[in-house]
């Protein structure tokens, strides 16, 4: 008699930098999302893949739930409640403090209203004591009627094999949606952009990283070469800003595309030549034009 083959979908929702990106490459054993210890890393839904004997898991990576303060923001926080009816069961990632400030509250109220199971996981544990984290679910226990809670550390790991096994106990019989050895919906080109948003998230100044956007202009392999050849313009919104992302002699940029390539090539299994350029666009956040050109279209949702 055959295993039954299980499969659902899955939301990870929660605050900015609660390690909602870190936890989904840990589940699937490979870096999709970009990670950094800035808001708005994740501006995108993700979709990751994973695949094992069992079943497979169909993982959608949100930006962090917030107040919007422009269109951006706007579309950011579509792209993440738009999920919450449409999964199968919604990972809420906190971290493990007994404060429940007005981010924790807004998000709170929208999963009250959801009929979808919602796990607690409790993050970040391997920076708490285990009083702590008692603590922190005897705060959040009684918020929302949740179907489990479940302490982890998306960083090393730490019961994240316990949290797969029991999303697969909440999933019903059903189809593989993606083949057995994708992991990730996402293309290459896309992929390339958001590394390189991650670099200089990690590079420039706290002021700056939420003005930029990344966009792939050309993206071609050479003929009987093992080389591809990545043209990408990181888009800024202020003439100030476009100076200290060159930095200084072009110090800035080059650090930023020399971290961003090493990771592209190991992701695309291949040389690459990166060339980079910065672009001023003025408050291209609050334009409607400019967000569906550099790839954030409310239609897509």
């Amino acid at each position: 008699m055959n295993k039954i083959f299980k499969s659902g979908f899955i939301t990870i929702i929660g605050r900015p930098n609660v390690g909602k990106s870190t936890l989904m490459n840990q589940l699937i054993g490979q870096k999709i999302a970009i990670t950094s210890n800035k808001a708005q890393t994740t501006r995108n839904r993700i979709q990751t893949v994973y695949t094992c004997e069992e079943g497979q898991l169909v993982f959608l990576d949100t930006p962090g739930i917030n107040k919007a303060k422009n269109k951006l923001g706007s579309y950011m926080l579509m792209a993440a409640e738009r999920t919450l009816n449409e999964v199968d069961l919604i990972l809420w990632l906190v971290e493990p403090v007994t404060y429940i400030g007005a981010g924790e509250r807004y998000i709170i109220e929208k999963l009250q209203k959801v009929r979808t199971p919602v796990f607690l996981v409790i993050n970040k544990i391997d920076k708490a004591s285990d009083e702590e984290v008692l603590k922190a679910i005897t705060a959040y226990k009684d918020q929302v009627d949740f179907a489990e809670i479940i302490p982890v550390s998306a960083l090393n790991g730490k019961n994240t094999d316990d949290l797969v096994a029991t999303i697969f106990r909440y999933m019903q019989e059903g189809p593989m949606y993606y083949d057995e050895d994708m992991v990730t919906d996402q293309p290459e080109r896309q992929i390339a952009a958001e590394l390189i948003r991650e670099k200089a998230l990690r590079s420039l100044s706290q002021e700056i990283p939420h003005g930029i956007a990344v966009v792939i202009d050309r993206m071609k392999e050479r003929k009987k070469q093992k080389i591809m050849d990545i043209d990408a313009t990181i888009i800024c919104e202020r003439e100030s800003h476009k100076g200290i992302i060159i930095g200084k002699n072009g110090a800035m940029l080059k650090q930023i595309g020399s971290q961003a390539r090493t990771e592209i090539e190991n992701l695309l299994d291949t040389k690459v030549n990166l060339k980079l350029w910065v672009k001023v666009r003025k408050d291209w956040r609050d334009s409607d034009l400019l967000l569906k050109n550099y790839g954030f279209d409310k239609r897509d949702l």
